[in-house]
């Protein structure tokens, strides 16, 4: 399964990524635009998730648009989820730890993809 330190690796791999530390949760961009981010669940969303609520933060995601997201939420219901104003925009939430390392490397990536400018994209997929 994978872990935050996963995260870390993989979106930094990805060409013109930074990571950006608020003090309180991390997010990684390309350019001036976010493409992951770390989610803090408030306490209302926790006690609607009940016991499917991750431990600790959520891994938001970019999406190439809504329906993505309801297709990631319905085919792996234990890894991808919404909550109030995600799934009606381009994001979605994943728990981390219930990830694959594979799984995560390839929504990072998808997410990165919706959000990275020309260049990088044909850099990293070789034109």
């Amino acid at each position: 399964m994978a872990g935050w330190d996963d995260v870390r690796r993989i979106a930094l791999d990805l060409p013109g990524v930074v990571e950006e530390d608020n003090g309180r949760t991390l997010s990684w961009r390309v350019g001036s635009t976010a493409f992951a981010w770390q989610r803090v669940l408030r306490r209302a969303e926790r006690e609607l998730l009940g016991g499917t609520a991750p431990e600790g933060p959520a891994l938001g995601l970019r999406t190439a648009d809504p329906a993505v997201v309801d297709a990631l939420v319905l085919a792996q219901p234990d890894v991808y989820f919404t909550v109030a104003g995600y799934g009606v925009h381009p994001m979605v939430l994943l728990r981390v730890e219930a990830a694959a390392v594979e799984e995560l490397d390839e929504a990072l990536t998808e997410a990165w993809l919706c959000r990275a400018p020309r260049r990088l994209r044909e850099e990293l997929l070789g034109g």
